[in-house]
């Protein structure tokens, strides 16, 4: 089973060699880049171009890699103590499984995406050193232990906002999604507008280049900024004359899509205004 990208998703070569080497490995592979380059996206197309199920784990600030194994819901467990249920004799009602339990315990092979692994603590992929590389966990409530039936696709993302560990970076295969160059923007485009004109698609990604390479910018614009400004385009109609006139402006025609805070703004009205003074 070999992945080369699906028909709503281009994966450029070096990715698709990424992706086949951490499953041959049977290593995690680590994703990083910037957000909005298709992180996550990869992960469901991993699992539809291999045609098997997805389990997703979200990770947020206050996520704990235990949550991920099991939680014992020893609250449930004292309430129907109180109320004299039977369930109370038997621990196992009250064992909640995660999602690695889940991937485990699955009838077949599953991609396990485990999103933004850099928002927990500092700690959290330490903590889940042991169970990544052996594919087992213990149940301390109930003393069993939980292997892995047939060893999970674990595709693992971050977007830089902490440094992960080395004993954990050594476990992974690592890939570093760069931002897609022109031609590949292209195709992307063309898979989510097909039929597009050239003479729009062109003008647009121009625009779109000249403002990810203007210094200062404090955040540029991502894969899927660009795709919801030209969604918004193709909707209003506009052509490529239109984006060329506005451009004497500065800021591009809908210009919310892709700059998301005041300071960006300012930096590009700033551009205009100096650009009108030395006429």
């Amino acid at each position: 089973m070999k992945f080369e990208g699906t028909d709503s998703y281009v994966a450029p070569r070096d990715l698709t060699v990424a992706v086949n080497a951490a499953v041959a490995l049977e290593r995690p592979l680590l994703v990083k880049g910037e957000p909005g380059t298709g992180k996550t996206e990869l992960a469901r197309q991993v699992a539809a171009a291999l045609g098997v199920p997805m389990i997703e784990w979200s990770v947020k600030s206050t996520t704990r890699a235990q949550q991920g194994l099991y939680e014992y819901d020893a609250v449930s467990r004292l309430r129907d103590s109180q109320l004299g249920d039977a369930r109370v004799h038997d621990i196992a009602n009250y064992i909640r499984p995660g999602k690695l339990w889940q991937a485990f315990t699955a009838d077949k092979r599953v991609v396990l995406l485990i999103d933004e692994i850099d928002k927990a603590d500092i700690e959290f992929p330490n903590d889940l050193l042991q169970e990544l590389d052996r594919m087992e966990f213990h149940v301390y409530e109930t003393g069993e232990t939980i292997r892995a039936v047939h060893r999970p696709i674990v595709i693992i993302t971050s977007n830089n906002e902490k440094e992960l560990p080395d004993a954990f970076l050594r476990r992974c295969f690592f890939h570093y999604i760069r931002f897609p160059d022109m031609d590949t923007m292209r195709r992307i485009v063309e898979v989510h507008h097909p039929g597009i004109k050239d003479a729009l698609l062109t003008t647009a990604l121009t625009q779109f280049y000249e403002i990810r390479d203007q210094q200062g910018l404090k955040k540029k614009p991502s894969t899927s900024e660009v795709l919801d400004w030209l969604k918004l385009l193709l909707a209003e109609d506009l052509t490529a004359e239109d984006l060329k006139q506005d451009g004497a402006n500065a800021l591009p025609r809908l210009h919310g899509a892709l700059l998301k805070n005041e300071q960006d703004v300012h930096l590009f009205e700033r551009l205009a205004f100096m650009a009108r003074r030395g006429r």
